[in-house]
């Protein structure tokens, strides 16, 4: 393993970092399985508090309290798990997404002692590849010193994604209650424009991985199909947020999607091929482990654990 300035909490042993967790498992891989050759790994950034009245901020209150009651959520709050995607196939090491970072939440920015329990520097990652721009996603992409944490990755993101975010007049139309993503989409990708490499929908990104078009959460969402053989798995990002709302009730407009209808056709064409195909998902935010199996039935949907 190289040592370099930007090796992570290298005096906190896992032990400790597993303890220090409030909520949920412990603070590096929930979960491992192999795709073929490839190993995936789902790694822990820890989890975001958010207000119930943020996430169902569309929905009437009458309609989601018996939805969130049936889930065991009986407070004000919503703990949503921060998933991260690591993927080796014996060349590339992939990130996809790289959390919140230090100054998002006091319970996110967990990513180091995901890495730290892995024994895997982050010299040692090849390609960072962004879902989309939330600061979830993008705000652990720097150091302490303001340089980007993934010094050797080729750095990788929907040409979409990246014009919405850069461009200037996003600040002034997203909305007041989001100009801190703005803000800080602009600041995080500019450090990164030299290493910054764009990809289209449908195109294969890496061997075994392909864009799959996934907007409506944001303008230029991306899903990523990694596929080994006959075997495959989705990373889904945000365009399936949680295994409440999206799965039971996938029309709901959901509180943190820029453009609702847009997102609903996004999320049922992802469920319906996830629980036709049978194939693997990696959800963002879904619970522990972060990765299962979508089953149908009628209209409504199910995240099975794996």
């Amino acid at each position: 393993m190289t040592v370099t300035r930007r090796t992570l909490l290298k005096t906190t042993t896992a032990a400790a970092a597993i303890g220090a967790l409030p909520f949920g498992q412990a603070a590096w891989a929930k979960s491992s399985t192999l795709l073929g050759k490839i190993k995936i790994d789902v790694l822990s950034d820890g989890h975001m508090v958010l207000p119930v009245k943020s996430v169902y901020s569309k929905v009437p209150e009458k309609d989601y309290l018996p939805v969130l009651k049936s889930h065991g959520i009986t407070t004000d709050a919503i703990n949503a798990d921060l998933n991260l995607t690591l993927v080796r196939d014996g060349k590339n090491t992939i990130l996809f997404d790289v959390g919140a970072g230090p100054n998002f939440m006091p319970t996110s920015g967990k990513l180091g002692e995901a890495l730290e329990a892995l024994e895997l520097d982050p010299s040692e990652v090849t390609h960072v590849v962004f879902t989309h721009a939330h600061p979830d996603h993008l705000w652990g992409l720097l150091d302490d010193f303001d340089e980007p944490l993934f010094s050797e990755a080729k750095h990788m993101i929907g040409k979409a994604e990246w014009d919405y975010w850069i461009d200037p007049k996003t600040m002034t139309t997203i909305g007041e209650e989001r100009q801190v993503f703005a803000a800080g989409a602009a600041r995080n990708l500019k450090a990164i424009e030299e290493q910054i490499s764009f990809f289209k929908f449908g195109e294969e990104i890496l061997p075994g991985v392909m864009a799959r078009d996934a907007v409506g959460h944001t303008p230029g969402h991306s899903a990523f199909e990694v596929r080994s053989g006959s075997e495959s798995l989705m990373i889904v990002g945000d365009a399936i947020t949680n295994d409440h709302m999206a799965f039971e009730y996938p029309k709901w407009h959901a509180g943190f999607d820029q453009d609702d209808e847009t997102a609903v056709k996004t999320r049922l064409s992802l469920l319906d091929q996830l629980a036709t195909e049978k194939q693997m998902i990696i959800g963002y935010h879904l619970p522990h482990p972060g990765i299962g199996r979508v089953e149908k039935k009628d209209n409504a949907y199910k995240f099975v654990a794996a």
